[in-house]
Parts: C-alpha cells; structure tokens; sequence
C-alpha cells in the first residue's frame, strides 16, 4: 500500500500528491519504491546494482541494521531481509539465522549487506572476519556467499571487490 499521501497516477510508475508533504513522507515513499525494487525476480548482476537498491534503505539509518539478499541459482532476488539491528556502531550478527533463513527461503547464494550509521562505508577487520565465518557456515549448506556490502551515506564498499570474499 503506498505512503499517505501518495497516489497512484494513470501511467504506471508515476505517483501523485495534492498537498505540500513533509520530507520525512518523501523517505517514506523513498523506502516503499526500493521495497518494491527488491521484489522477487529482480535480478542482481553486479555491486553497484545492489548498492543502488540498497542505498535508499540503508545509508540513513540511525543504527546498524544487517541484512540480507537472498538469491536462486540465477542471481535473482528471492527476498530482502534485515535481520538484526544493533546500536550506532555495532550489531549482534549470528551466522546460524542467516543459515536458517538461506535454507527455509531455499537460497542458492546471498549477498550480506549492513550499514554504518557514521556514513563512513569502510569495512571494519570485524566485518572482514564476520563475513568469513558466515561465508564457510553457508558452504556447508552449499549456499554461495557473493558479497558484503558496507553502505553508508558516504557510499559503499564491496568486500568482494576489495578481495576480502
């Protein structure tokens, strides 16, 4: 359903308001069109693709938030979840829930993504570590790990890109 006070307009894509709206409506709608950009079926070919739909939801976020993508054999988006929020520089991530949710969504790969509230995206050694041990937690599964995305309003940084995965 979209945001109060967003309209639907005839062509499709295109919404409509009849009044002055606040800026926090705007994040709102904001929020609702990346939702509905990482539906089922969208297919996630690249890094910067990911950041794209990721960024709207994630780079201004007061806390960590850490998230994931979880895609079939094909790369395409079965679902986005976030999955823990923790405080404004660190989150309890546990690789035994991401593990569980790959195999009840019948996951054939991922794409872990999270936040810096700082805006700062540059990855942490902790994150560098987190993503390994998920990483080998899902290959037991037989469940690829393609990425870690740090986003922040600063940009982003992709751990596979850095060489870190």
């Amino acid at each position: 359903m979209l945001p109060h006070p967003f309209k639907a307009h005839d062509s499709q894509g295109h919404y409509q308001i009849n009044q002055p709206v606040h800026s926090q409506d705007i994040i709102k709608m904001a929020n609702y069109l990346t939702r509905q950009r990482l539906k089922k079926g969208t297919d996630l070919s690249s890094p910067e693709k990911s950041y794209d739909y990721l960024q709207t939801l994630l780079q201004n976020q007061e806390r960590e938030v850490f998230g994931v993508i979880l895609l079939d054999q094909q790369h395409r988006i079965i679902q986005y979840q976030e999955l823990f929020q923790g405080t404004i520089n660190q989150a309890s991530v546990y690789p035994r829930e991401i593990v569980k949710q790959a195999l009840m969504n019948n996951a054939a790969a991922v794409i872990l993504v999270h936040n810096h509230p700082s805006g700062d995206p540059t990855p942490s050694m902790a994150d560098k570590q987190l993503t390994q041990i998920i990483k080998e937690a899902l290959a037991l599964v037989d469940i690829r790990t393609l990425d870690h995305l740090v986003v922040g309003h600063e940009g982003y940084r992709s751990l596979a890109k850095m060489g870190w995965l």
